[in-house]
């Protein structure tokens, strides 16, 4: 007898019936992908233990150290450093089968000088010349603050990194994940690159005190060029040494969890970085190695290379990549950076519409698989990991099983919804504004499929665009923020940024992303230093200050994002069916609706405050106000008395004064 699951979201979804043999198909190249692995490796599992072969590993057996490197088309290979003088004639490696190449160092004749923070690099002779490379499987690498090359750094610390997390487990944090989305460099006030230790003892501490259960790390990867925002990796098991060592990550990941915060990484599998010399681009000094050939391994968009996710050694590299950062450094699980990018050869640079974009063409198959591979690790791993995939097209089933018909993440990341509020916000004037519009953007996501929510992440705050704070009140931010400065622009932008805030993590979704400094407004745009900035880092900080500051208003926006926050995780909100709408007044722009027990009245109206403001309770009886947007510390007028309590009539129905621009949170009193 079949399972129940088997292929689910046909059942479920009448749409998907045509494609019923594409879906089937995308669970018989899982099973047929997996089952070659378990011949050839034993185990996923196994298989994923590529970092433990490849690279430089110590050899407790033969004492000594491999160096072993995955090039099938070179046609010579030297291990080159400090420890011989950067000689490319005298560490020749041999060639084995499969196009892996190796080097053995006793550890009696190369004790001295293959040493911990020495540098390293491997010359690769091919038929394109020969030049000097960063091992693919490198663990640490450093630049050079004259001449500015990278090269790869030996790590071999003399004890290893003492854990004190082994009680902690990432179960309750994701139950609802509340996601701090977070940049180590740009994180502190100072006009510098921030490192992995201040944040850990700086930041995270603000991170927990507002009520967020997951730290969401954006550029641990290390990326030549640091205002790539981490998205142009060149070496995948390097965190990068602009933050600090690896020790320092694994410290702050270790605060994390002794803080009960999850900690969960940017992962950067949909691309990498072009550069020859510091990355993985024709390592072996073919196109094809890592990387599909020619045009289809390139994005034009991105200016950077595509894997091939067919290849069985591009396959290890990359889930081998999951398992070291989960077993290194302990992280509690992935964002996907890209998903849409992988899933279609156009890497989603078209309208979606019709079911037969997410099966009939375009779509890689062996991208799906390897993703569909990814998560099941990462579950093998650790049953409470979470794996979160940027997608923005809606392929069905992202957020389910292979058995269902699914690739296996948990969640997807509502990347609608801050596209939406910028749309309303760029071509809309408030009293245009359509509530039936708000209620579908917001509402509109697959069944059975979780879904982080989020007004706006990092992308939003970006040079080249606003966050929404900025597109509120704009350069009025700069001379009206001070608490005795009544400006009616400041105050309708201070009124808007906590209702979408509100709207946003009480209907979008299972879960909420948070990009960090935009809960309290920052006032400016991330913009890392460059050329064009005088390598100014400005505006690469976040400025913490501001919120502290009690005679300026950002002040209000942190208290109302802590009190929201608080709210939703005392009332289990995210973890709650889909909201049930109320009432939906367009004329007065009300929106009215019910989720985890408590009712939720938006009035987004620009200027009419109504009295006597009725609609049906969906139950009788007696209700409580347990949160007011209106309210003074929040930066509102006071006009609402919080202390009666609000009983329906003999027709169920409840009266309250609804004031513009206005969020009123009601519970029901047993």
């Amino acid at each position: 007898m079949k399972d129940d699951n088997y292929l689910a979201i046909i059942k479920e979804d009448p749409w998907l019936v045509s494609y019923r043999e594409e879906i089937l198909q995308r669970y018989v190249r899982f099973q047929r992908a997996l089952l070659e692995i378990e011949l050839a490796e034993g185990s996923l599992s196994d298989f994923s233990r590529g970092h433990l072969f490849f690279g430089i590993n110590f050899d407790e057996t033969q004492d000594g150290w491999y160096y072993r490197e995955w090039a099938p088309k070179a046609h010579a290979l030297f291990l080159i450093g400090d420890f011989n003088g950067w000689n490319r004639e005298s560490h020749p490696l041999t060639r084995k089968e499969w196009g892996t190449w190796e080097i053995f160092l006793p550890r009696e004749e190369y004790q001295a000088s293959f040493t911990h923070g020495s540098l390293i690099k491997v010359h690769v002779v091919s038929e394109k010349g020969a030049l000097d490379r960063i091992p693919a499987y490198i663990r640490r690498v450093v630049q050079n603050p004259v001449s500015k090359d990278f090269s790869g750094q030996l790590w071999f610390p003399e004890s290893a990194f003492a854990w004190t997390d082994a009680a902690f487990t990432p179960k309750r944090a994701f139950a609802g994940p509340l996601i701090y989305e977070s940049h180590v460099g740009m994180g502190q006030e100072k006009e510098d690159v921030g490192t992995y230790r201040e944040f850990a003892d700086i930041i995270l501490p603000k991170i927990k005190a507002n009520g967020y259960t997951v730290v969401q790390l954006m550029a641990v990867m290390e990326h030549p060029y640091y205002g790539s925002f981490g998205y142009h990796v060149s070496s995948f098991y390097a965190p990068s040494s602009r933050f600090g060592t690896p020790e320092d990550l694994k410290y702050l990941v270790n605060k994390a969890h002794e803080l009960g915060l999850a900690v969960v990484m940017d992962i950067v599998h949909s691309h990498a970085v072009q550069n020859i010399a510091e990355g993985l681009n024709e390592f072996d000094g073919s196109d094809q190695q890592y990387f599909h050939a020619g045009p289809r391994g390139y994005h034009e968009v991105w200016d950077s290379k595509l894997f091939d996710y067919g290849k069985y050694e591009v396959k290890r590299f990359l889930l081998s990549n999951i398992r070291y950062w989960m077993e290194e450094f302990h992280f509690d699980g992935f964002r996907f950076d890209g998903v849409t990018s992988m899933l279609y050869f156009h890497h989603g640079l078209i309208t979606f519409g019709h079911y037969d974009s997410y099966f009939v063409k375009d779509v890689d198959w062996d991208a799906i698989v390897y993703m569909q591979l990814a998560n099941r690790l990462i579950h093998e791993l650790n049953p409470d990991a979470i794996s979160i995939a940027e997608e923005v097209s809606g392929m069905p089933g992202l957020c389910r099983q292979p058995l269902e018909g699914g690739i296996g993440f948990d969640f997807r990341m509502a990347m609608g919804i801050p596209d939406f509020f910028i749309k309303v916000l760029k071509e809309q004037r408030d009293e245009e504004w359509d509530m039936f519009e708000f209620w579908k953007a917001l509402s509109d996501r697959r069944y059975k499929e979780k879904t982080i929510a989020y007004a706006e992440s990092h992308d939003q705050a970006l040079v080249g665009d606003k966050s929404i704070a900025f597109w509120l009140m704009d350069k009025e931010m700069y001379f009206h923020m001070r608490v005795e400065d009544s400006h009616l622009v400041v105050d309708r932008g201070i009124a808007y940024h906590k209702l979408f805030r509100m709207f946003t993590i009480s209907l979008g979704g299972e879960g909420y992303l948070n990009f960090m400094g935009n809960e309290f407004g920052h006032p400016e745009w991330i913009d890392f230093p460059r050329e064009g900035n005088g390598w100014s880092y400005q505006y690469a900080r976040r400025q913490w200050s501001l919120a502290e500051d009690t005679s300026l208003k950002y002040q209000f926006l942190l208290k109302w994002d802590q009190e929201m926050v608080k709210l939703i995780k005392r009332h289990r909100v995210l973890m709650a069916p889909f909201a049930e709408q109320i009432h939906l007044d367009p004329e007065n722009k009300v929106i009215i609706y019910q989720r985890a027990g408590l009712l939720f009245l938006f009035n987004f109206n620009t200027s009419r405050s109504i009295f006597d403001y009725q609609f049906r309770a969906p139950v009788m009886g007696k209700y409580k106000l347990v949160l007011n947007s209106d309210n003074k510390k929040f930066g509102g007028f006071h006009r609402i008395d919080e202390r009666p309590h609000y009983y329906t009539d003999q027709n169920q129905r409840l009266s309250v004064y609804l004031t513009n621009r206005t969020v009123l949170v009601l519970s029901k009193v047993d």
